[in-house]
């Protein structure tokens, strides 16, 4: 059987210790608040929230291992007849302050019905407000050596993935510029072992922190107008939008009957809708929306 799910859980919960140690030391200020919750129905997690940081100003990153009876809607929509499922994995949404740092998002997770009905899912994303060609460029070539390291057609396969799936279809446009998306990952999938596979996940989890150390440091000490901040909750508004409307993490957790406060913890603290906002022609706002454009070549 290779790795377990007991094994998985011990790994996954090392890799949310470490990054939430890692972004405190990031911001210098803030620290993340624990909450230990358990889900009816059986199994629980670990939420932890950073807020009002030097940089970030609403954070989670979130553990949790849960386990019961999958409910109807789901069962059709993974194409299963078995009832009892569990899933672990760590989720990770950080809203910084300052409006050119980005957006991250990052999930690893694990989902087994019985041991012939198992896979890993995750990925991670970018959602600038304003698109940096050159940290747009340095954050793809970072995924795409860590997939690099596992099979030479993950980064542009999983990439597809996430142009497709981050897709505010209603909007026209990418919810930011992509990263890499995967679900359900088998031997027979990818040639690879279950265990090589787990190994995977984890690296990807553990890129996350340099990754994102980087973007910050390249961007944090810059200044912002009103205008841009008022840009920046804009484009918070979209993220939210697809994240209430497409995401399937949230709707999972909703019909699974998980704990709505670690569910949307992906939300920021503050959003804005203005109606028919139509950016100047020529504008760094005007020139960011041109990038949210499926299959943008950025390695």
């Amino acid at each position: 059987m290779g790795i377990t799910k007991e094994e998985i859980v011990i790994g996954y919960q090392a890799i949310q210790d470490e990054i939430t140690k890692d972004l405190e030391l990031l911001d210098g200020k803030a620290f993340f608040q624990q909450e230990l919750w358990n889900r009816e129905g059986g199994g629980g997690g670990k939420t932890r929230i950073i807020q009002d940081g030097n940089i970030l100003e609403k954070g989670g990153v979130n553990f949790s291992a849960v386990q019961g009876k999958l409910p109807q809607a789901i069962m059709d929509a993974f194409g299963v007849e078995e009832e009892n499922f569990f899933a672990t994995g760590v989720s990770i949404v950080i809203h910084p302050n300052n409006p050119w740092v980005p957006i991250i998002h990052m999930n690893i997770r694990y989902f087994e019905l019985n041991e012939q009905i198992r896979w890993f899912g995750g990925g991670i994303d970018l959602t600038p407000h304003y698109v940096i060609p050159e940290d747009a460029k340095y954050f793809h070539q970072q995924v795409k050596s860590t997939c690099d390291n596992y099979h030479h057609s993950f980064y542009e396969d999983f990439k597809t993935k996430a142009d497709d799936y981050f897709y505010i279809k209603h909007r026209d446009e990418t919810r930011g510029i992509g990263g890499v998306f995967y679900d359900k990952l088998t031997p027979e999938k990818t040639g690879l072992t279950f265990d090589q596979i787990y190994r995977f996940s984890c690296d990807l989890g553990r890129s996350f922190v340099p990754i994102y150390k980087e973007l910050v440091n390249r961007n944090r000490h810059k200044t912002f107008s009103e205008q841009e901040k008022e840009w920046q909750f804009l484009r918070r508004g979209r993220y939210v939008e697809f994240n209430l409307v497409y995401d399937s993490g949230t709707r999972f957790g909703l019909e699974t009957n998980g704990r709505i406060e670690s569910i949307l913890m992906s939300l920021p603290a503050q959003a804005n809708w203005a109606y028919n906002f139509q950016p100047i022609v020529g504008s760094p706002e005007y020139e960011t929306l041109a990038f949210l454009k499926k299959g943008t070549n950025w390695v």
